[in-house]
């Protein structure tokens, strides 16, 4: 299905009454954090609470809460009045904010800027949708918002080299307009919407598409191994290969953000299927319970 962006305008009193939670994985410093939240600004409340520091690729790690004792920080973000930096995961984040750690409640967490793609095989261990999976865990629709970079990123992450290249504005005004939507119309149930967006101004887009998760990332690591660290015996380094960008269906979230779409995937959540082939497991089983 191909449509054109279209923008939602709320209601005043919804728009007044709605609070928002932004966070990402880049850290508290991110541009693309900072671009974000002031997007959203005339759809509610706005209050950000994101990691300290770069948490990419933490998916909807937590860390061991047994012994952690994350910290938090009042910060000075320009024109956000809430702003909170957490010694802790963006997963990790998002369960502080939605247990009262703020003393707020949300009605909906939108995560990103994410500088790089979150298709394919990164949707597994992106920080950027783990927020959004920890905040339906909680309850709440959670929107994942990414873009590309340039040479495609590796894995939904982008090198620091190639940010300065990133049209911000692009993303940050498809996920204002996707925000809005579903604060205009809220689902019945709490569900994770991810966005991905070329790093392209908005006039050069051909439109959206809604697309399943590709079998493979834009690229991905094709070969990892120990190289000896000089000075040090028996000490390694890992040296990680990668593959060029793959072409892929345009009905993925690869495909249609390589072909100049904004894709959009709502992902639902794990649900237990019992395959065919696993007669090898069951008899083993059968076997020891007799």
């Amino acid at each position: 299905m191909v449509r054109v962006l279209t923008q939602t305008i709320n209601d005043v009193d919804t728009v007044l009454s709605v609070k928002i939670l932004v966070t990402n994985d880049d850290g508290i410093d991110s541009v693309g954090l900072h671009v974000l939240a002031r997007s959203l600004l005339d759809l509610g409340e706005v209050t950000i609470a994101a990691p300290d520091q770069e948490y990419s690729g933490a998916g909807a790690a937590i860390g061991a809460l047994h012994i952690s004792r994350p910290e938090v920080h009042q910060v000075n973000i320009d024109k956000i009045e809430k702003s909170w930096a957490i010694s802790g995961p963006p997963a990790l984040c998002v369960m502080y904010a939605t247990r009262g750690v703020l003393e707020d409640s949300f009605d909906i967490v939108v995560s990103g800027i994410n500088p790089g793609s979150n298709v394919g095989n990164s949707v597994y261990h992106s920080g950027t949708l783990g927020a959004a999976f920890t905040a339906r865990n909680a309850g709440i629709t959670g929107v994942a918002v990414s873009q590309a970079v340039t040479g495609w990123g590796i894995e939904g992450q982008g090198i620091e080299e190639v940010l300065k290249n990133q049209i911000w504005e692009t993303a940050a005004e498809v996920a204002r307009t996707a925000v809005s939507s579903i604060i205009s119309e809220p689902p019945k149930q709490p569900k994770v919407l991810n966005i991905n967006v070329p790093n392209k101004p908005l006039t050069e887009l051909k439109g959206w598409r809604y697309t399943e998760v590709a079998k493979r990332s834009t690229r991905s690591m094709t070969e990892a191994k120990l190289e000896l660290k000089p000075g040090h015996e028996n000490s390694y380094r890992v040296q990680m290969s990668w593959s060029d960008p793959e072409i892929q269906p345009i009905e993925t979230d690869v495909g249609a953000v390589m072909n100049d779409y904004v894709s959009l995937t709502w992902i639902n959540s794990l649900e237990a299927t019992r395959p065919s082939d696993t007669e090898m497991v069951d008899e083993s089983l059968n076997g020891l319970f007799g």
